[in-house]
């Protein structure tokens, strides 16, 4: 989804260099050439702005229930008047494009490689969120005349994905060309590491390979990817984007644009929150997060404290409004008392329990984009085990992956955020943490029937501001459970009731009437404006509820 009017992805700045210092001849805003370099760095972070909350995540959280606003992504009402590309085709594709062709011409085929890895990893996005795309035809003006690139069937588009990333592992770990130039610093991913790269390229094949699983049988290229032993395996090796501190340039975390914004619109979900409390009757009953000050930053500062406007849901210092809320407080302004997205992911506050309004500099802001974690490749494997494409031990997995999860926050905050205004715990090795973990594996072991459902659920907290994947896994698997208005279970009589005792203000909290007029959308719509442009352009999608991705049933 993109926030329209809100959401600017920054064009790529070419870059040509002068052999005069002074050169009348030269046009400096029309250059010629750019170095891969140049076009290597744009790409990896338009990329991320294109996939970040910024970008599709932004809808995508409200969709899988762990962030909910006032605007059109609640109810699942976003529509191909809202929706845009995000920057994918202009600002990824075609540079990325532009990079394998100068690359491979230029004989530095790693940088070609990288762009072949990126490429792939974007379209498949783009399938998964949208079904089919415009592929073939792509970028063939120049050779073709090709002005309104005709909408490839999803289906048709990833083998050759597959086959895009076996180019790419091959171009960056080849040893035939000349690589007068290999990437570096200008490398924002990997630092330049030609096995990394090779990793996260096999990875994003597991990852297309587990999203097929319904649809067709997929054992043998699983294990042998398993086999080949070249996936993400340290918490080093994930496949992120880093950001900085700068507040001149803004290279800070989409998401942490909150804590300067002038007015807040993200909350996070009551859903989310009581899922992370242990209030689910469902799952996870009794057993609180350890993550949740890392999670969420609570800006109310006592439990006592009474809020100009009255709320919605509050549950102590913790202050949000529900999906699907048609009730009265949902559209108050609650700017320095709602609870808001904390250090991680968003590289915002840790939650101490002082309490206090968020201001630009609580928090640097650095946390990096995660595409693809280390946790998130020990949940597919045993997401692939207890559906039995694979074989192995399941619990130890999903064991191995909680624990991941808890490392990645810890990792995050002290080689990426590096708070310097306060003091950080660490979640390994606490003793909250080691009761969480032995708890959910005690409950993991008492519900048999559960078990994938508490897979999903953990790899869905564990990927709290990537949610593009989130959306996938939940499409492909039913889990985990999300909040539905029109289940008279979780909101009888159309209404649901926020904490009894929650607000110290209001010890019975009203009950909020809910609704949810659409269904969930198994895909986005295409962006209007595409279709509008297009003369190749399919008709825009009658029903998202049924227009599904190739790799559903």
């Amino acid at each position: 989804m993109i926030r329209k009017l809100k959401y600017i992805i920054p064009a790529l700045v070419l870059m040509t260099s002068c052999k005069k210092t002074l050169d009348i001849n030269t046009n400096p805003y029309a250059p010629t050439a750019v170095s891969e370099g140049h076009l290597l760095t744009g790409i990896e972070r338009n990329l991320a702005s294109a996939v970040n909350q910024s970008g599709l995540s932004y809808g995508l959280e409200v969709y899988m229930h762990r962030i909910t606003v006032r605007e059109t992504p609640n109810g699942y009402g976003l529509t191909g008047n809202d929706v845009g590309w995000g920057g994918f085709y202009t600002n990824v594709l075609t540079n990325a494009d532009f990079l394998i062709a100068e690359g491979t011409k230029n004989g530095n085929l790693q940088y070609a490689g990288i762009g072949e890895i990126l490429k792939a990893y974007a379209y498949s996005i783009l399938v998964d969120v949208y079904g089919d795309v415009p592929y073939s035809q792509v970028n063939k003006l120049v050779s073709d005349g090709i002005t309104n690139p005709k909408f490839d069937l999803g289906k048709d588009i990833y083998p050759q994905l597959i086959t895009l990333l076996n180019k790419g592992i091959a171009d960056v770990t080849g040893t035939t060309a000349t690589n007068v130039n290999k990437p570096g610093t200008d490398d924002l991913i990997y630092g330049g590491s030609t096995a990394k790269w090779e990793k996260a390229a096999n990875t994003i094949k597991l990852k297309m390979l587990l999203q097929q699983r319904k649809v067709t049988n997929v054992t043998a290229d699983v294990n042998a990817l398993i086999t080949a032993n070249k996936l993400i395996s340290t918490t080093a090796e994930s496949f992120l984007l880093p950001h900085g501190p700068n507040a001149a340039t803004d290279d800070r975390n989409s998401a942490y644009s909150q804590y300067f914004a002038s007015q807040r619109t993200t909350n996070i979900s009551p859903w989310f929150y009581e899922i992370l409390k242990g209030y689910n009757p469902n799952i996870y009953t009794g057993i609180t997060d350890p993550r949740i000050p890392y999670y969420i930053y609570q800006q109310l500062a006592k439990t006592t404290t009474v809020t100009p406007n009255p709320s919605e849901y509050r549950d102590g210092k913790f202050l949000s409004i529900y999906f699907g809320s048609t009730g009265p407080n949902a559209g108050q302004s609650q700017q320095n008392y709602m609870s808001m997205e904390g250090i991680y992911p968003a590289g915002g506050k840790y939650d101490d329990g002082v309490g206090g309004t968020a201001v630009n500099g609580s928090g640097t802001g650095a946390a990096p984009d995660r595409f693809i974690t280390y946790a998130d490749v020990l949940y597919m494997k045993a997401e692939l085990i207890n559906t039995g494409v694979i074989t192995g031990d399941a619990r130890a997995t999903l064991l191995a992956a909680i624990n991941e999860s808890m490392k990645q926050v810890d990792y995050v905050i002290t080689t990426y955020v590096k708070p310097t205004a306060q003091t950080v715990p660490a979640l390994v090795g606490a003793a909250a943490t080691t009761t969480y973990v032995n708890k959910v594996m005690a409950a993991y072991d008492a519900n048999p029937a559960q078990q994938l459902e508490q897979i999903m659920t953990q790899k869905w907290i564990s990927s709290f501001g990537f949610a593009v994947d989130a959306y996938t896994d939940y499409r492909r698997t039913g889990f985990p459970v999300i909040f539905d208005p029109n289940n008279p279970a979780m909101a009888p009589g159309g209404k649901v009731q926020p904490p009894v005792g929650g607000n110290p203000s209001q010890p019975v909290q009203l009950a909020v009437t809910v609704s949810q007029p659409k269904k969930f959308p198994l895909t986005y719509p295409w962006p209007q404006d595409e279709l509008n442009g297009n003369s190749s352009a399919p008709a825009q999608k009658t029903d998202l509820s049924t227009f599904k991705p190739f790799w559903l049933p």
